[in-house]
């Protein structure tokens, strides 16, 4: 049975990347160091597969502890998720990003070399394409000067693992980058777990819809869209994970030692088309105001999705119904 260490993978896209492993039959160790999550998702996990992956709490910008999982632990194949991941907090504390992110991606491609393990998979984002001018954005569209230190984390962190792969042959990888991955698990037992105020929109929308906030403000009704607000490329979060099982098992394969996919639907929704969407398959009303642009948001931007479609024979299956009903039942599942 292949072994999976999944870095990060009690968060919002590692707990479903976790189950859809398990799923798939293979065995799964979790590394995380439970900074934006809770340890109950681990037992989450194992109530939807039956199955209770290994696990240890470890900081992976700490070297020695690292390395000590990998002394006592064989892996085939590493997924890295963990990282810092809130651009506002990212402009307010740089160096906390890049320590945080980049240290940990060195470390473990470093114990990658030492331990030779072949496949690699990183959680990048498409915030490496800044406002794109030409949509949709491809995978050689060209990367922009990045919108803030956790942005650029990304676009540094791909370099890094494009330059580890010219010098290691025995190492494959692949970047992922994510559109807007969003929603939770059919179950209910797992979904997104923000701490504090969410800067995301959908976690907003639904705190909000659940009475924890008191409105939703729509940050811009005057961009050049079909109704004047920002355009996003949603995609339900247990598509992006099954994205991670189609890129491992592309990894034998692959004729270069590293490759980049846009992981998105392809397909682009205005904010009050998410918000339409919201209403329509919960019944509920949403209180929400239109107000000034905020800075830094990009205006519209959707992925090109067919070199996924084609080479990892993958394809998003859930459309935005769906991905705001699994977001709602979660919310109502933490209410109970």
């Amino acid at each position: 049975m292949s072994k999976v260490l999944v870095t990060g993978g009690l968060g919002f896209i590692g707990s479903h990347t976790s189950v859809e492993l398990i799923n798939k039959g293979y065995e799964v160790f979790i590394l995380d160091n439970l900074s934006n999550t809770r340890i109950e998702v681990l037992e989450r996990i194992e109530q939807i597969t039956g199955r209770k992956p290994g696990f240890l709490e470890v900081d992976l910008t700490n070297r020695h502890h690292t390395d000590e999982v990998f002394k006592n632990q064989r892996f085939d194949s590493i997924i890295h998720f963990a990282a810092s991941k809130a651009v506002g907090e990212s402009v307010e504390k740089p160096l906390l990003y890049y320590h945080n992110n980049l240290a940990s991606l060195i470390n473990l491609l470093e114990l990658s070399g030492a331990y030779s393990i072949g496949k690699f998979i990183f959680s990048s984002s498409c915030t490496v394409y800044g406002q794109p001018e030409v949509l949709p954005v491809t995978e050689n569209t060209p990367v922009l000067p990045a919108e803030s230190p956790y942005g650029n984390t990304k676009q540094i962190g791909e370099e890094i693992i494009r330059d580890f792969c010219n010098v290691n042959e025995a190492l494959k990888a692949i970047s992922l980058r994510y559109f807007n991955p969003i929603g939770a698990h059919d179950s209910s037992l797992i979904g997104e777990l923000p701490l504090g105020v969410p800067s995301n929109l959908v976690p907003y929308l639904i705190q909000t819809a659940a009475g924890i906030r008191n409105e939703l403000s729509v940050f811009g009704g005057d961009y050049e869209t079909r109704d004047g607000t920002c355009i996003r490329d949603y995609i339900h979060v247990s598509d992006v994970a099954k994205a991670h099982i189609a890129a491992l098992e592309l990894t034998p394969t692959m004729k270069n030692n590293y490759d980049i996919f846009n992981i998105g639907t392809g397909q682009g929704y205005t904010v009050l088309e998410v918000i339409e969407s919201f209403e329509k398959v919960t019944g509920e009303k949403l209180n929400y105001k239109i107000t000034d642009r905020r800075p830094g948001d990009i205006e519209k931007i959707f992925a090109d999705t067919s070199k996924a479609n084609k080479l990892l024979n993958w394809k998003a299956e859930k459309d935005l119904n769906d991905m705001m009903s699994s977001a709602w039942k979660w919310q109502l599942s933490l209410s109970r």
